[in-house]
């Protein structure tokens, strides 16, 4: 089988756990016999491609379709909130530089040639993003129409590549499976950005088939976009971490290191972690801190532990992205994620690879499958700080949580993940 797949990042460059997805799912898809043609806004060539081929939208002339049809799909795309800070992945510093910058210019027409030339994407989550988003639809229909008759299903990751999974079936009439790894919910509870959620909910009526990385987030598929049941299906992520081999990281301090690693922003739930962390040191000051990561919140978590006088006991490593993040897990006693909505979250596999035991809130998919691990209400902090107290207090409790952890997830391959999606795969091409 043949998969022509959409994705918006892919490793080394990622943003956040989509590019890791893809990164185990297809390699995973791989040892199954299925070819993945990866297309990807801007490859940078140092891309791993034993198991698949990467193409690179940036290097695809895409002269499709009428003149009136890209002005309607532009319309529909670009519609934007310019002064909120809708993307996620976005820090204060791109949001004050990029975002103030393209507020100001003024929108031109449209030129007659403007599909007929190759379009530089950027592959990143700046201002132009919507710009970036009809553009690969375009390529998208451009690339279906190249491989014409040589791929079975098409897959298509998350909100930004809908558009472009919808082009492609168009042209090609091949059956459209999309991925729901985060919705627009998750991102911003209640206030939703109307047009990410309008291109989330076209995506899902116009699939086949969507995938949901939790059952959490089926049931905000099925009641929030009103997509049938019957067309929704479960498929849990699973976790990649390679053997470290060399000497373990040098930690330079005997304190306890609690970590929360992740995007600063309201979907995890840092602001809960830092209040956590204040009831811990009240009673224990052998304790350190760490947030690793980037985000619109990040000003506003540092203020708070300054106000809550524990900035000493606090540090901010800033985005850690491959090995930096095995060095991090290593250097932990315990990973902490407390997100308010997660819909899968792998950050907590990977730190039970690296034998950290981990506390996750009960409002993350990764609780339905994993036993040995503290849960708790994103917003009970008092709970979370017991955890972590009695983690780095009482070793038997510590070490209990490494051995039961590591057992359990080495259970959860992307092996397994694959052989469900091949099942997804089948079921509407068959």
């Amino acid at each position: 089988m043949r998969v022509l797949m959409f994705g918006w990042e892919f490793p080394p460059h990622i943003a956040g756990g989509l590019g890791t997805a893809c990164y185990g799912l297809t390699r995973g898809l791989s040892k199954l016999g299925v070819e993945v043609i990866f297309v990807v806004p801007k490859a940078y060539g140092d891309e791993d491609q034993r198991f698949l081929q990467i193409k690179n939208a940036s290097d695809v002339e895409a002269p499709y379709g009428t003149l009136e049809t890209e002005e309607e799909l532009w319309k529909q795309l670009t519609f934007i909130q310019i002064n909120s800070n809708m993307v996620p992945y976005l820090s204060p510093e791109e949001y004050e530089t990029e975002w103030s910058e393209f507020r100001h210019e003024k929108r031109r027409g449209i030129p007659q040639d403007i599909w007929k030339q190759r379009y530089n994407f950027t592959g990143k989550y700046g201002a132009n993003l919507m710009e970036e988003v009809a553009r690969y639809a375009m390529v998208a229909a451009q690339v279906a129409k190249e491989m014409e008759g040589k791929f079975d299903v098409i897959h298509a990751h998350d909100w930004l590549t809908y558009y472009a999974g919808i082009a492609a079936k168009r042209v090609s009439g091949k059956p459209l499976v999309v991925h729901m790894h985060a919705t627009e919910f998750d991102r911003s509870g209640e206030n939703v950005n109307t047009v990410v959620y309008n291109i989330e909910r076209t995506g899902m009526a116009a699939a086949d088939r969507v995938m949901a990385v939790s059952n959490l987030t089926r049931n905000i598929v099925i009641e929030k976009y009103g997509i049938s049941p019957e067309k929704v299906v479960t498929v849990h992520n699973g976790v990649r971490f390679k053997a470290h081999e060399g000497p373990e990281e040098e930690r330079g301090v005997e304190d306890k290191i609690v970590t929360f690693l992740g995007r600063i922003t309201y979907q995890k739930g840092p602001d809960y972690f830092v209040e956590a962390a204040a009831k811990v040191l009240k009673h224990l000051p052998n304790v350190r801190f760490v947030m690793a990561g980037s985000g619109d919140m990040l000003n506003h978590v540092v203020r708070r532990v300054a106000k809550l006088g524990i900035s000493d006991r606090f540090h901010f490593t800033g985005f850690l992205k491959g090995d930096e993040v095995r060095r991090m897990f290593e250097l932990s006693d315990v990973y902490i994620m407390p997100s308010v909505s997660e819909p899968f979250g792998i950050s907590p596999l990977e730190a039970m690879r690296s034998n950290v035991p981990v506390i996750i809130s009960k409002q993350s998919g990764v609780a339905e499958v994993l036993t040995h691990a503290v849960k708790v209400d994103y917003w009970d902090v008092d709970a979370m700080a017991d955890a972590i107290y009695s983690l780095v207090t009482y070793p038997a409790l510590h070490n209990m949580f490494i051995t039961k952890g590591q057992e359990e997830v080495t259970t959860l391959k992307w092996d397994s993940a694959a052989k469900n999606v091949l099942d997804v795969y089948k079921s509407v091409t068959e």
